[in-house]
């Protein structure tokens, strides 16, 4: 596998992969998050089902980027706290069984990048910005040509009805509001040749 940039767009030293249409490879990338447990440790867990694309334009900041995890893929690791974060208390998968989130703008910021987008969790849509480095371009072992991203933000799940809690006799709550996610993500260049042909 060779590292490489082909004809990747610079802005100052913010570097993106060559434009085009980039497909999520979910079986190499991970969406991620971490919740207070008792306000006192974290609870870690991912999501194992998603898709999505990034779209680079030749102008980056009209690049785009749109995603859908299928909610009921959460998992913590728990087989019993798993089943109530699918219910009702929480995501309530039956009935809203896709968290999705799409872009609305690409900006430069430092070294990094801002994206803005609307994310949606049982039918509420908040705004939320990720801080996104893209970590380099390869070339796989079957000519593929694969581009990396790394992403965070922080969410308040009650923004989006998720309110379940249970009030400790400390009169702390059993789970925190804030929910940080983190990004790993690989992305296949869908059609090589035409990226290679843009102006």
């Amino acid at each position: 596998m060779s590292i490489s940039t082909p004809q990747a767009a610079n802005t100052e030293r913010r570097e993106l992969p060559a434009p085009g249409r980039w497909s999520i490879d979910p079986t190499h990338s991970r969406i991620q998050f971490a919740a207070r447990h008792m306000m006192i440790s974290r609870v870690r867990g991912h999501f194992s089902s998603f898709f999505g694309t990034v779209e680079i334009a030749p102008e980056p900041t009209q690049s785009s980027v749109e995603a859908v995890i299928q909610a009921a893929s959460i998992d913590t690791g728990d087989k019993t706290r798993d089943s109530h974060v699918r219910s009702a208390d929480f995501l309530d998968v039956q009935e809203y069984p896709e968290i999705r989130f799409l872009s609305t703008a690409v900006r430069p910021s430092g070294d990094s990048w801002e994206v803005d987008g609307d994310l949606t969790v049982k039918n509420v849509v908040r705004p939320v910005t990720l801080r996104v480095d893209y970590t380099g371009t390869a070339t796989d072992p079957w000519g593929g040509t694969r581009a990396g991203f790394e992403a965070t933000t922080v969410i308040n799940r009650e923004d989006f009805g998720v309110t379940w809690n249970q009030v400790l006799e400390a009169g702390e709550l059993m789970v925190g509001k804030e929910i940080k996610v983190e990004l790993d993500i690989e992305a296949v260049l869908e059609n090589p040749s035409a990226a290679g042909n843009k102006p």
